[in-house]
């Protein structure tokens, strides 16, 4: 139920009084915020991306549905007051059924040097979980059947996803706590190496710990789903051959197509596609390039697509173009540093972008869905590439 969303004009925290509950922030716009381009199709394929999109149930594997402030630079306090908005009307707009939230402290970049990285953890799920108590339309997406139940009553499954592990440290229960939590899916590094095996922005590789083995184990046991997005590419290869289950890469691309760290060569992806498992192309700024689209749009992302399909096949691929509603940019140069931009990109050179044209924010997922139609693939195709490859994997890594 694509455009036939139940949204009744929800906002975050409602329930409390603006002002006296919290900080009131001017927060940027869902929709709309910049001139985005719109894939242009004849009349005939429109009917056909409006049929896809109440057809196939849709899912994006990595994004942040929070809105964050029109003046990025107000960031850290806004943060910091632990009350991160979500964007309902741009999640209505975004056709999607589902979508795997990167919560923030999952990469711990406001308490990266802070000693209570569990505790901010725990409060920003608790703090998510609370918000959507408080109202109808988006759900908590913790088994397969919310997904499909989102579909079918015109919701939005959120599933609560942590980009790294780092705040578990060294306590293997921690995994069972976050699943209590409603985490479904956990990044086990997040570029810098932790307890559990090396991040892709160090310049070695150590692969799985001893520890690392437990974590993957004890996931694969509790029904938790396994990313690998910011994983070194050793320590990836050691997770995908120790997990029995299949594992996720949320958000990269192909070092093939566009050669920095980044990205992901062609072993790991062949490797987590023979264990069944599915990539999901990214679309954050100066991310996904290619040789051919080296200024970013949806053009860059799709580049990677085609590369992809001739790889590891259509089964093994979807879309999580970690996007926000608000300056992704400005975020990325805010946390240059943190987000180790400069290091994972290898010297390559690339035309700056104020936003990715075509894929700026999650209501334009379905410029997605608009670009395969215009290229010609099939509606089994494209339904497996939006939701289903994802299904497949979660009827397998989650407790059903």
């Amino acid at each position: 139920m694509g455009s036939h969303k139940i949204y009744a004009g929800e906002t975050s925290f409602s329930y409390l009084r603006p002002g006296e509950d919290f900080r009131v922030f001017e927060l940027a716009e869902e929709i709309g915020r910049v001139n985005s381009s719109r894939i242009e199709l004849s009349k005939n394929e429109e009917d056909r991306v409006s049929g896809l999109v109440e057809k196939c149930i849709i899912i994006s594997l990595h994004d942040h549905p929070s809105v964050y402030p029109k003046r990025i630079g107000e960031l850290f306090d806004y943060v910091r007051q632990n009350r991160v908005f979500l964007g309902y009307r741009g999640l209505a707009a975004s056709g999607l059924d589902a979508v795997f939230d990167g919560l923030l402290d999952g990469t711990n970049l406001i308490t990266s040097n802070s000693p209570w990285k569990w505790d901010s953890t725990v409060y920003e799920i608790g703090m998510r979980m609370c918000d959507i108590a408080h109202q109808d339309f988006v759900i908590r997406g913790e088994r397969v059947e919310d997904i499909r139940r989102a579909h079918r009553e015109g919701r939005v499954a959120l599933i609560a996803h942590l980009e790294g592990a780092s705040m578990i440290e060294n306590e293997l229960d921690r995994v069972d706590v976050l699943y209590g939590l409603g985490v479904r899916c956990m990044g086990l590094v997040y570029s810098e190496s932790n307890s559990i095996g090396s991040g892709l922005k160090e310049r070695g590789d150590g692969g799985l710990t001893d520890f690392g083995y437990s974590v993957v184990k004890r996931m694969n046991r509790v029904g938790m789903a396994i990313d690998l997005a910011h994983v070194g590419d050793r320590t990836s290869l050691d997770a995908i051959e120790a997990s029995e289950k299949p594992v996720f890469i949320t958000h990269a691309g192909s070092r093939s197509v566009w050669n920095t760290k980044r990205m992901k060569p062609d072993n790991v992806l062949q490797a987590m596609a023979e264990k069944g498992g599915v990539i999901g192309l990214e679309a954050a700024p100066h991310t996904t390039l290619s040789e051919a689209h080296p200024k970013h749009t949806i053009e860059s992302v799709m580049d990677h697509f085609k590369y992809l399909e001739k790889l590891i096949g259509l089964d093994h691929i979807t879309f999580g173009p970690d996007t926000l509603f608000g300056d992704h940019v400005g975020l990325h140069r805010l946390f240059s540093k943190e987000l180790s931009i400069t290091q994972i990109s290898s010297g390559k050179t690339h035309p700056q972008v104020e936003y990715v044209d075509g894929l700026e924010n999650p209501s334009e997922y379905p410029n997605i869905i608009r670009w395969l139609v215009r290229e010609g693939y099939s509606d089994q195709e494209i339904a497996k590439v939006v939701g289903e490859n994802t299904l497949r994997v979660l009827s397998q890594a989650w407790r059903n």
